[in-house]
C-alpha cells in the first residue's frame, strides 16, 4: 500500500510538474512574441517585388506578424524612389522619395527570441548593428537560408542606401516603387552579412547590390525570395 501510495504521489507530482512547465513554456513563447519588434518575413507574396506599393508591403508584414501572435503595428523597411514627371509642359513635377529609416519608428527593436537588434535608428545603421544569420529570424523564430545554402534567400529587399535613405544612384532601385513583378530592379541587403568579398558593400544588411529583376524567378537567381525586413512602429 505504501509503495503504491508513493508511486501515485510521484506520478501526480510529475504530471503537475509537466503541466507547469508547459504553461511556463507557453507563457515564455507568448512573451517573446509580445516583445518581438523585428523579423524577416518567412515568405514573399508570390508576386516578386510587387507588393502594391509601400502600404501593401506593410500589410504583408502585419499579416505574418498577426499569424504569429503579434498585435503590434508593423512597417516594411523599404524606401521608395523619387518620381520625376516630365509629361506636361513647364517644369517637371517631382514627387519626393521615402526613406526606409523614416518609416520604422524609433526603436529599440528585438527579434522573437528577445535579442536586441538595435537601440535606435542611428544604431540600426552602424556597423555593429545586430543583424546577421543568427539574429535575423523570421516571425516564427526560424532562420533564413544564408549564402551557400540552397536555395539561398539572403537577398532582402530594401531599395535603400546603407544609411536607409532612398537611392539617388539613377535607374530603378525599387521595382517601380514596389509595384513591378517584371521590369526593373531593386537594391537588396544580405541578412547573413556575407558575400563574395568582405568589403562593406557585399556584407551590408541593407544595401549590397541590385537585384537581377523584379519577378520571383529573377529575385531567386541572385539569392533572394522576395523577403522583407519588418519593424514594429512605436
Amino acid at each position: 500500500m505504501s509503495i503504491i501510495l508513493k508511486r501515485t504521489t510521484f506520478l501526480a507530482a510529475f504530471t503537475l510538474s509537466i503541466g507547469v512547465s508547459a504553461v511556463v513554456a507557453n507563457a515564455q513563447s507568448a512573451n517573446d512574441v509580445d516583445k518581438m519588434s523585428f523579423f524577416i518575413t518567412s515568405v514573399g507574396t508570390g508576386d516578386g517585388a510587387n507588393f502594391g506599393g509601400l502600404e501593401g508591403a506593410d500589410a504583408h508584414c502585419g499579416t505574418l506578424a498577426s499569424a504569429a501572435g503579434s498585435t503590434k503595428k508593423w512597417a516594411a523597411y523599404l524606401s521608395s524612389s523619387m518620381i520625376i514627371d516630365r509629361s506636361s509642359e513647364g517644369p517637371p513635377q517631382i514627387t519626393e522619395g521615402v526613406n526606409a529609416r523614416d518609416r520604422i519608428g524609433s526603436g529599440p527593436w528585438y527579434n522573437v527570441k528577445g535579442e536586441l537588434i538595435a537601440n535606435d535608428v542611428e544604431h540600426l545603421h552602424e556597423d555593429d548593428v545586430n543583424i546577421n544569420f543568427e539574429s535575423g529570424l523570421d516571425e516564427n523564430g526560424n532562420s533564413i537560408n544564408k549564402r551557400g545554402t540552397r536555395p539561398t534567400k539572403h537577398d532582402i529587399l530594401t531599395g535603400s542606401d546603407s544609411h536607409g535613405y532612398f537611392s539617388t544612384a539613377g535607374g530603378d532601385t525599387t521595382c517601380g516603387n514596389w509595384t513591378s513583378n517584371d521590369a526593373g530592379s531593386a537594391i537588396v541587403g544580405h541578412h547573413d552579412r556575407s558575400g563574395p568579398l568582405a568589403s562593406r558593400n557585399f556584407v551590408s544588411w541593407n544595401s549590397s547590390h541590385p537585384s537581377r529583376g523584379c519577378s520571383d524567378k529573377a529575385l531567386a537567381s541572385s539569392g533572394g525570395a522576395g523577403l522583407l525586413y519588418c519593424f514594429a512602429v512605436n
